[in-house]
């Protein structure tokens, strides 16, 4: 099973495939017109008809614009529509929709791979359309899976173009097209298929009557909804800023420099785009929450992938979900993708061969080559605990730009993380012991202070009185830090950090 990549330059790899007379092609896809469109072009060009096979409808010529044609009878049954493909023997296209659903069953997979070797010699080519992978193992060899791409600014720019067309002239409608209002509108839908972007402006424009760069907005928050769907992909809304993150000031000042450089300015000096950034330390010390706050101080959408949910039973849908993640990400650059525990991630990759047939694998090496000749402004934030399960290719130059150890607070960054928290449960941090604090808590990690003045909060509210300096002691003195819990462990990560990796404070 080869996986073909598509995007602005690959959106004739069908064809390529076609003219290379791949027997069978498995197109992922949610948006069957416009891949059919795709397939009529490509069948124009060679001089081929194009059929398509329906559960409800058979085997049947295609003509776009036509709507539905009476199938062949008898065809609507799987397996014989494939009998009948064999028969053919004149050059054509078919294009099976919604094929997943019946590719499990033995008999199908049998003939399947009887057409597979009939067609090799033949210029006959079979497609598969559907928006979900599933490949039985058996077919493995036989299927090549192209991932058709997300519509381009210009297919959705010539989309509201069409709409503005169609709307003109009517007074309950206004649609600006100046150049500042398309790339603000633009810029909310990229990241949308051509159905779901269609939707979303009818939508607004049924609210407020308007396409204009104010409405951006209501576009914004429908894309969001529709990547949370993908149950890959987070869209996060952070609140935090880089002021709510306690001590860090290396990290920080890193950070503060590479504000700017996603602009042309930095383009035109000279400056390529960053790539990411790698945190690596001890739980609780404000890696996830660096991530959030970066978000913010840098103005950009934040995206969040759980690697947990890439993995799938089915052959080759891991690596779809992995390239389905990147295609998202990359179609609303410049965006941060925030990998979070990338290291449970990819826990039993040396093992992946016996395991689970070298799909952690192969996932992994989709995303570090990824990582590594991504041109695109997509700004990966990826953080870690655990070294030990790291491989070391993730870590080498060239996927990041810099790993940072993440360590245990120190005496002026424990002061500083009181004061933050304490502000934020509107506390004058000036009322309090700071210094005496500080000393109490030497091994405590951020959130672990956080709690412990939650916990404190929690007994002066029982005792209708207002927290102090003794009542945090106190809170401090009941808790055991993850520092001596697992303080050789930690132990171990400092000495592997040293020398390695820049400090973040």
């Amino acid at each position: 099973m080869e996986a073909v990549k598509t995007g602005t330059k690959k959106r004739s790899e069908l064809e390529v495939l076609i003219r290379a007379r791949y027997p069978l092609i498995y197109v992922v896809s949610w948006e069957e017109q416009r891949v059919m469109n795709e397939i009529e072009r490509i069948a124009h060009i060679l001089g081929k008809k194009v059929y398509e096979w329906k559960i409800s409808n058979g085997i049947a010529r295609y003509h776009s614009g036509l709507g539905s044609v009476e199938g062949k009878k008898g065809t609507k049954d799987p397996i014989l529509a494939l009998k009948e493909i064999m028969e053919v023997n004149e050059p054509c296209i078919f294009c099976l929709k919604d094929f997943h659903a019946f590719i499990k069953d033995n008999v199908v997979i049998r003939t399947l791979r009887d057409l597979a070797i009939k067609l090799r010699h033949t210029y006959t080519s079979v497609i598969i359309l559907s928006p979900i992978l599933e490949i039985p193992q058996e077919l493995e060899k036989e299927l090549t899976i192209v991932d058709f791409p997300l519509p381009t600014r210009e297919d959705l720019l010539e989309l509201l173009t069409q709409i503005s067309k169609e709307l003109k002239g009517n007074p309950n409608f206004e649609i600006d097209l100046n150049s500042e209002s398309c790339d603000k509108i633009l810029d909310a839908a990229v990241g949308l298929t051509l159905n779901e972007a269609e939707n979303v402006f009818a939508k607004t424009l049924v609210l407020t009557g308007k396409l204009t760069a104010n409405e951006a907005e209501i576009i914004y928050s429908e894309k969001k909804q529709i990547i949370r769907k993908t149950g890959i992909l987070d869209y996060i809304e952070p609140e935090e800023d880089l002021e709510s993150v306690g001590g860090l000031k290396r990290l920080k000042e890193w950070l503060s420099k590479r504000r700017l450089a996603f602009s042309e300015r930095a383009r035109a000096f000279g400056l390529p785009v960053p790539k990411g950034v790698f945190f690596l330390g001890v739980q609780g010390c404000g890696k996830s929450l660096c991530a959030k706050a970066v978000a913010n101080y840098w103005a950009l959408p934040l995206l969040r992938m759980d690697t947990g949910k890439l993995f799938s039973s089915f052959v080759g849908s891991s690596e779809l979900n992995v390239r389905r993640a990147i295609s998202i990400a990359e179609s609303i650059s410049p965006v941060l993708l925030w990998i979070d525990e990338i290291d449970k991630g990819f826990a039993g990759l040396q093992s992946s061969s016996y395991s689970d047939s070298g799909t952690t694998a192969r996932v992994f090496g989709t995303l570090i080559t990824w990582l590594q000749e991504k041109e695109v402004p997509v700004f990966v934030i990826a953080t870690a605990n655990d070294i030990d399960v790291l491989p070391p290719e993730l870590l080498r130059k060239g996927r990041f730009d810099e790993i940072f150890f993440v360590d245990l607070p120190t005496f002026e960054e424990r002061i500083d993380i009181f004061s933050i928290h304490l502000r934020k449960r509107n506390r004058d941090p000036a009322d309090f012991d700071l210094e005496r604090l500080s000393r109490a808590a030497e091994g405590f990690s951020g959130a672990e202070i956080e709690q412990t003045i939650i916990s404190a909060l929690y007994d002066a509210f029982e005792q209708e009185t207002d927290i102090d300096t003794e009542m945090i002691l106190k809170s401090l003195a009941e808790t055991y830090p993850l520092s001596a819990t697992m303080k050789e462990k930690i132990e171990s990560t400092r000495r592997w950090a040293m020398g390695r990796t820049r400090p973040a404070s």
